[in-house]
């Protein structure tokens, strides 16, 4: 496997070889590839702020219960 260093020279070695047209093919993909990654990074880190947050730890405090005379309008069906 190739160092992160040995790839891209290899990258830019082929890059340089090929018409303007598909250089710029492989420029719009590699963007898209670090735009997909950064959205991963941020959905990843949303959701360990979120799972590591206390904002929602009084749901956990009591749990609430329900009974028959909570019921102020009995459910019908006619």
């Amino acid at each position: 496997m190739m160092d992160r260093i040995a790839i891209i020279e290899k990258t830019v070695s082929i890059i340089n070889k090929l018409p303007e047209q598909k250089a710029e093919e492989i420029s719009d993909f590699a963007a898209f590839i670090l735009k997909k990654h950064e959205e991963s990074l941020i959905n990843k880190n949303i959701t360990e702020l979120t799972d590591n947050s206390k904002s929602y730890d009084f749901l956990r405090e009591d749990e609430v219960t329900y009974s028959v005379s909570d019921i102020k309008l009995p459910y019908r069906n006619d």
